[in-house]
């Protein structure tokens, strides 16, 4: 990963985008609109986790180790949650109705829990933390101007 990469910055775009599917499988989205482009997101999700994650703990020293991983493992943690609501009943979009994309959840499930397991292992067993990672004041504070 390259140190002009802020990491703060794209934690915080890569959360929104787990908020935004989260948000989606609360509505009823068209399957054939929404289904193969949410697999998508998330298989993006799970490559940008990919990165920070082997980037922080091959480099521990080039990051605020502290602060790289709760961001990192509080994010995995958000992704493994949102892989369980696709996968849940009530999914709109659950494996159930379509059994089709139950090999690249379980590939997305599987991958994000040895990453998690990895995270912890070297990060002095790090939990995710229940807060958001922006407070309010840092959010209105990234937003302003727009």
């Amino acid at each position: 990963m390259n140190k002009s990469i802020n990491i703060e910055d794209a934690v915080f775009i890569l959360n929104m985008r787990i908020r935004m599917i989260r948000d989606m499988l609360r509505l009823d989205p068209d399957p054939e609109i929404f289904l193969e482009q949410t697999l998508n997101d998330l298989e993006f999700l799970g490559r940008a986790l990919e990165i920070f994650s082997g980037n922080i703990i091959e480099n521990p020293q080039q990051f605020d180790v502290r602060g790289e991983y709760d961001h990192v493992s509080d994010l995995e943690w958000r992704f493994g949650q949102v892989l369980a609501e696709l996968s849940g009943a009530s999914s709109p979009f659950a494996v159930s109705s379509f059994p089709e994309i139950r090999e690249r959840i379980e590939h997305l499930k599987s991958t994000s829990a040895i990453r998690e397991k990895a995270l912890a292992e070297s990060g002095g067993g790090l939990q995710a933390p229940s807060e958001p990672v922006v407070s309010s004041a840092e959010l209105s504070e990234l937003l302003r101007g727009f």
